[in-house]
């Protein structure tokens, strides 16, 4: 799906990609990890055929920068920040159907899956909305259309959990469609991919396979039992969706399987309160 050879690119005399090499085979589901400034967006940028470059790149057998609208018909994209669109959402979702052949009813029914009703923001234009409305906009552009290739930016950084595991449920939907996933953390994408490429300094340093990716419709049954009352606590359990039983003590509830390590990290803070912790995976399926 994706090769590149010898792929370099700099910007005033600054060399971002430095003879970089990469292959992601169709159906792959890969981590593109690095710290800020390794070349992650860069490389994403080269891919959708948006810059010039040296060196040799293919999507899909097609040269992006070359044949980039016969790329961008097969390849959703949800980009790390939110574009400065002046237009209406209503224009933006016509838009992105014409683009690709397609229609808004998938893009609309994609976006209330994860909460957002587009028809009431149908006039309201893209740079008015909030981070989180505007996050679950693209996605729902991205993923609201039949595509080969998913590139996705830090795709999840601006949702609230249930938006979250909507979201890894929407791409446990589309089992053979090609993901690069990009992020600077690696914790927050392992869960969802089966391999992971580091960059730094605009070279590959690890590509890695990764063992015990969890299943993206997978469910984690939680409870949670404190040894006293903390109201911040209580407030963190319950933005997670669980809910106060047994006099306030007692948490239940459900998070998103691929969310296990960022869960995780959020007890962390209440390490000392926590008397009784029990996760049970499920599939949704």
């Amino acid at each position: 799906m994706i090769h590149a050879e010898g792929l370099s690119k700099s910007f005033q005399r600054v060399r971002v990609l430095d003879a970089l090499a990469l292959a992601v085979a169709d159906g792959e589901r890969v981590a593109l990890v690095g710290a800020n400034g390794a070349g992650k967006t860069t490389l994403i940028r080269c891919l959708l055929g948006e810059y010039t470059y040296e060196g040799r790149v293919t999507v899909g057998g097609r040269e992006p920068r070359a044949e980039r609208t016969r790329v961008l018909e097969r390849t959703g994209f949800v980009p790390q920040l939110p574009p400065p669109l002046r237009m209406s959402v209503g224009h933006l979702l016509d838009f992105a159907a014409t683009v690709c052949g397609g229609a808004t009813g998938p893009m609309e029914a994609v976006a209330e899956r994860l909460g957002l009703d587009a028809r009431s923001l149908w006039k309201r234009p893209f740079v008015k909305l909030s981070g989180g409305q505007k996050q679950k906009l693209l996605i729902a552009v991205a993923l609201g259309r039949d595509c080969d290739l998913l590139v996705l930016d830090e795709p999840a950084a601006n949702l609230d959990p249930p938006a979250r595991a909507a979201f890894f449920g929407l791409l446990a939907e589309r089992p053979r469609s090609t993901m690069l996933i990009s992020s600077h953390r690696i914790d927050e994408v392992a869960p969802l991919v089966s391999r992971v490429v580091e960059l730094d300094q605009g070279k590959v340093v690890l590509d890695d396979r990764v063992d015990g990716a969890a299943a993206l419709d997978a469910v984690l049954r939680c409870r949670v039992e404190l040894n006293a009352p903390s109201e911040p606590a209580a407030a963190a359990l319950r933005g997670w969706g669980l809910a106060p039983v047994a006099g306030g003590l007692v948490f239940e509830g459900a998070v998103a399987g691929p969310d296990r390590l960022r869960f995780l990290g959020a007890l962390a803070r209440y390490a000392g309160l926590l008397r009784v912790l029990s996760l049970e995976e499920e599939r949704r399926s």
